[in-house]
């Protein structure tokens, strides 16, 4: 093994120590070395990623395996990486952001009692989604697909006394489970096709099977390629939180904001876009897959905008944000600008870490309040946290010169100048969600910390009745944790410590500049062999034409109509929340049956509780009654009794101690066995 392959091992070794001596001694050791211990391990992560990326940019490109889990026939199932440009980039993302949710975690989770355990699922969740990242073959792609799944159900519900969290984390485990029972029907399926589950012997097999047909049903004929695709899109669809398994997203906001802002910029939901741009190969084999993907995406990043535009709750805006932005990279996969939708996973990460975090400092300042109804005018007691909040809102907008503004504006054209069925559809829907995207992103900042002061006074008698009833009635949870510790400063709001604001700062930064880097990451050669892009599907090379620089296309923007519809939405978003602040309340009441159909959230939770969650109750229940009840206990168990019963009630009357009766029995008995033989 060469000194980097054994760096190569190095990245996700790193944080699973770290994993492994928070959680089996964080409490000898002590709160302090525990995160010092799992800093240090993502400081080396990060670390190794710069370098290895160097590296590959030099062009040194590895695909190895590292270690033979099993041997079955030719078939080889193995541990390995392959380490180019996109998982390269994904390392780097993925282990930044997570070294900054951890330095966050000191000043957030500061009082919590579960301090050690949090920072070891934080750092084993980072393993898990770079074991991932850096697979080289379906089988280590599924692990890692599965830990990442299996460690955010134990961070949603991280607070386990709380029944909403233990609701919200068992609801992400189901949901994922429909997603992922796709996905392995997928790779069970290339599995038997192919012979194989290594990348590059799929990938290099995987255009003469193009024309291969399966049969679902008997009948009905598909193409093989489509199928793989779409069930492998499926597990996509659960784990990056798509219509309609988008339901478990917001109900994550449950666990502590640290592991919001983990699990929504840089690991879980972005795993899909990566799969997919990993399997652009196959992907590009199939029109019906792009079209199903581009059309799901579009529904994601459209319908998901309009609920976070009535969502109070300052951690549900920023979710349902998540949702529409994961529905722009899924447009542009189906739009086959497979570099566009991983440069928008790029800097999505910056600026939706940074409002995640920032809505976790707003958050520890309001003793754990989260409605921004009960906010307003924080900007003057917040500075730090205002001005990086500021810059993710506007890079989340999608407005120049921010990060977000590039990789947005390229999706939109990329989805204009697709070739697939429904694109036409999908522009205009990508084009409606720029308003709303500009309107729930200024809303958050006008509403939280511009205009009057709604908080209420903690000192005030009322107010401290009401939190003496509220901890009484209560379990130790998030609304509470921290209250002694913001106590002591007084009644009005604050600046988060330097731990908090810290993390924000250096997110924030890419924030502003990561969408600079779009010339070679979208449109040149910076992905290389990573990714496939068919010729029938020309958007990135219509794009790369016309393409003048990060200047010119800053310039051309002025004349283009997302930039319009985007200051649109953020002037809207003004005249409702600083200039006429109680004109959203008439709003709401005139278009009230609207409004409740977005706070209903169209109804899907009410369906799947009702259809999904009921039908299975009713299942159980008919089980329990007419299986278990009906069928074992009474006619089975008590029916067999009865049965003995019955038979020996009639048995004993033979049994009477009479002589004449035996002797009649005796004399029957030779009648019937004489009868027998003479017949």
């Amino acid at each position: 093994m060469t000194a980097m392959q054994k760096l190569y091992l190095l990245v996700p070794m790193a944080p699973l120590a770290g994993a492994i001596i928070a959680g089996l001694f964080g409490r000898a050791i002590g709160r302090r070395a525990t995160h010092w211990i799992t800093i240090l391990g993502m400081i080396v992560c990060l670390v190794a990623s710069v370098v290895i990326y160097r590296d590959v940019m030099a062009g040194n490109v590895f695909n190895g395996a590292v270690y033979t889990w099993l041997v079955s026939g030719n078939i080889r199932f193995e541990v390995g990486f392959l380490i180019d440009p996109l998982s390269a980039t994904m390392m780097i993302v993925v282990s930044f952001v997570s070294l900054m949710v951890h330095i966050y975690t000191i000043g957030y989770m500061a009082d919590d009692p579960g301090y050690q355990r949090f920072f070891s699922y934080i750092s084993l969740f980072t393993f898990s989604m770079l074991m991932l990242v850096m697979s080289n073959n379906f089988l280590q792609l599924f692990f890692g697909w599965e830990a990442v799944g299996l460690v955010s159900y134990l961070l949603i519900g991280f607070w386990f006394t709380r029944p909403t969290a233990i609701y919200a984390n068992l609801k992400a485990f189901l949901v994922n489970r429909v997603g992922d029972f796709g996905f392995l029907l997928g790779i069970a399926l290339v599995l038997m096709y192919f012979g194989s589950l290594d990348y590059a012997t799929v990938f290099a097999g995987a255009k003469q099977l193009a024309t291969n047909t399966i049969e679902l049903f008997p009948g009905h004929v598909w193409s093989l390629m489509t199928v793989i695709c779409i069930l492998l899109f499926i597990g996509a669809m659960g784990k990056s939180a798509q219509f309609p398994l988008h339901v478990w997203l917001p109900d994550s906001m449950e666990g502590p904001t640290p592991i919001s802002a983990l699990i929504h910029a840089a690991t879980m939901v972005t795993a899909g876009i990566f799969m997919v741009a990993r399997m652009s190969p196959l992907f590009e084999l199939s029109d019906t897959a792009l079209s199903f993907v581009l059309i799901i995406g579009a529904i994601t990043a459209f319908f998901m905008a309009l609920i976070a535009t009535v969502q109070y709750d300052i951690k549900r805006v920023v979710a349902y944000s998540t949702l529409s932005q994961l529905g722009y990279m899924t447009m542009a996969l189906g739009a086959s600008a497979y570099s566009a939708a991983i440069f928008h996973l790029f800097t999505h990460a910056f600026f939706k870490a940074v409002l995640f975090l920032g809505a976790g400092s707003v958050i520890i300042a309001m003793h754990h309040q989260q409605d921004m109804r009960k906010m307003g005018g924080l900007a003057k007691y917040m500075p730090i946290t205002y001005l990086t909040v500021l810059i993710g809102a506007i890079a989340n907008a999608g407005l120049p010169p921010f990060a977000g503004f590039f990789s947005k504006e390229t999706i939109i054209e990329a989805v204009h100048h697709a070739t697939v069925p429904g694109a036409h559809l999908a522009y205009w829907m990508a084009v409606a969600g720029v308003f709303v995207g500009g309107f729930y992103s200024f809303r958050l900042v006008f509403y939280a910390f511009h205009g009057k002061e709604r908080f209420a006074d903690p000192r005030d008698p009322a107010v401290i009745a009401a939190d003496a009833d509220a901890k009484a009635a209560a379990p130790h949870d998030e609304h509470q944790h921290d209250d002694h510790a913001h106590d002591d400063h007084g009644h009005k709001p604050h600046e988060s410590p330097w731990v908090v604001t810290f993390p924000l700062v250096m997110l924030a930064i890419p924030s502003i500049a990561a969408g600079w880097l779009i010339g070679d990451f979208v449109f040149g050669s910076y992905f290389g062999n990573a990714i496939t892009v068919s010729e029938a599907h020309p958007a990135i090379a219509v794009l790369a034409r016309e393409f003048h620089g990060v200047t010119g296309m800053m310039a051309h923007a002025f004349g283009t109509l997302p930039f319009w519809l985007a200051v649109g939405g953020a002037a809207t978003a003004f005249v409702l929340y600083i200039v006429a602040p109680d004109l959203p309340a008439v709003l709401r009441r005139r278009w009230g049956v609207v409004v409740t159909i977005l706070m209903e959230k169209y109804g899907l939770d009410r369906f799947n509780d009702w259809f999904f969650a009921g039908g299975a109750r009713a299942l159980g229940r008919g089980l329990w009654k007419g299986g278990d009840v009906a069928v074992i206990d009474t006619l089975m168990v008590n029916g067999s009794a009865r049965l003995v019963g019955w038979i020996a009630s009639v048995v004993r009357h033979l049994q009477s101690g009479y002589i004449y009766h035996y002797a009649f029995a005796m004399i029957i008995g030779v009648l019937l066995l004489l009868s027998l033989m003479f017949l």
